[in-house]
């Protein structure tokens, strides 16, 4: 499908699917890159020479350096056309997989993380705002929840078949299969997805002006709230699952992956039509599951049933926040709004994880819960109070 008929197609309202099937992949190729070490951590230990925890920095490198490049880059690459940054992110991805499976070195492994980490945080802040220029307004909203299906489907089959691979072929071959996915994507991109234009200097909105547009600064706030509530509790779920007999903690990840999975699938269904009420019941639904594991105190199917709620609710509320993000912004401000949201979101995730790391080792992992409740009933309330800018009742 040429450019022109994408546009074709945008104009009488047809999904492109071929080419927001292409950013779909993108993102499960970028989570793959960023989580897949996390399950190798013997094997890449053994082979570079360095104990587990140190292989862990891999992962810390990676997201450090997304979390630090999305802001800067996104401003620094504005005014190039799309599909060449896209194509180059995709070759970066390509080039530093391939070190990674190939080095024997720690220090070079490291320095292709942090520069892979780079290319995700590029990745990351334009993913969103591609798809809603590939398709009319009221689409914005199911083409963005097709991409953010990437991240879920990589997380549910993409990161356990991966650990698979490396447990059959070795880690080096899991490595080298991201990097020969990434070279199909160049190819599928440049075949499928349309170009757009950067923005002009003459008419580019400084990020500053972009972050105090009515309802950004609400929405990124509700980001963080949400955020550091949900992995506070996630981060720790197994030493919970043990406080609160829910048996194998395996089972109960596959369960809250299941009922994310679902909760993917609903919202790219409710989304462009009822965005405002959706999240609000899904904000609800996590506050209430949160409220069903605090009271848990043995075995039973209540706390289990709360988890899949909590995995369905959680499951679509990256994808409100970011169209809602995308809709306050505007399009065309899109690369620049979410890049702001890569970088709170990664915030909130680190701030979560020590927040719960805290109060595990204070309280014990019964209060988690508890920690979490709070947070994410605030954050209920700030998009109930916010029905004028950040999350009104009809989308423009």
């Amino acid at each position: 499908m040429s450019g022109a008929t994408i546009t074709d197609a945008v104009r009488v309202g047809r999904m492109p699917w071929s080419g927001l099937l292409a950013l779909f992949s993108a993102a499960f190729t970028a989570v793959m890159t960023e989580l897949l070490p996390a399950g190798l951590l013997p094997q890449l230990g053994a082979a570079l020479g360095v104990p587990e925890g140190r292989a862990g920095f891999l992962v810390t490198a990676y997201a450090v350096a997304s979390t630090l490049s999305a802001i800067p880059l996104t401003a620094l690459l504005r005014g190039l056309p799309r599909r060449p940054v896209l194509v180059g992110t995709l070759a970066g991805f390509a080039l530093f997989n391939t070190v990674t499976a190939v080095s024997s070195s720690y220090a070079v492994t490291f320095g292709a993380r942090v520069l892979a980490g780079v290319m995700g945080g590029i990745m990351w802040a334009m993913l969103v705002g591609y798809a809603a220029r590939m398709v009319p307004v009221e689409r914005r909203g199911r083409a963005i929840a097709i991409v953010s299906a990437g991240i879920t489907v990589a997380l549910c089959a993409g990161i356990p078949a991966g650990a698979a691979l490396a447990s059959a072929f070795g880690w080096r071959t899991a490595f080298l299969s991201l990097a020969v996915v990434a070279v199909a994507l160049v190819g599928w991109v440049l075949w499928k997805v349309p170009d757009f234009p950067g923005e002009a200097a003459t008419v580019r909105v400084p990020l500053r002006r972009v972050a105090v547009l009515p309802g950004v600064r609400t929405i990124l706030g509700v980001t963080v709230l949400v955020l550091v509530g949900h992995q506070a509790m996630y981060t720790y779920l197994a030493p919970f699952v043990a406080f609160a007999g829910l048996g194998r903690t395996s089972v109960v990840l596959l369960v809250f992956g299941v009922g994310t999975v679902a909760g993917i699938w609903v919202t790219g269904v409710m989304i462009d039509r009822f965005l405002r009420v959706t999240l609000v019941v899904v904000l609800a639904v996590v506050a209430g599951a949160m409220a069903v594991l605090a009271g848990s105190g043995g075995p039973g199917w209540a706390p289990l049933g709360a988890v899949a709620l909590w995995g369905a609710a959680f499951g679509g509320v990256p994808t409100l926040l970011q169209s809602a993000l995308v809709d306050a912004s505007g399009a065309g401000n899109a690369d620049a709004a979410t890049s702001m949201q890569t970088t709170v979101y990664n915030a909130g995730i680190a701030a979560g994880s020590l927040a719960g790391g805290l109060v595990l080792e204070g309280a014990g992992a019964g209060a988690l819960p508890w920690t979490s409740l709070p947070l994410v009933a605030v954050a209920l309330a700030v998009v109930v109070a916010a029905r004028r800018r950040a999350f009104p009742a009809r989308r423009s």
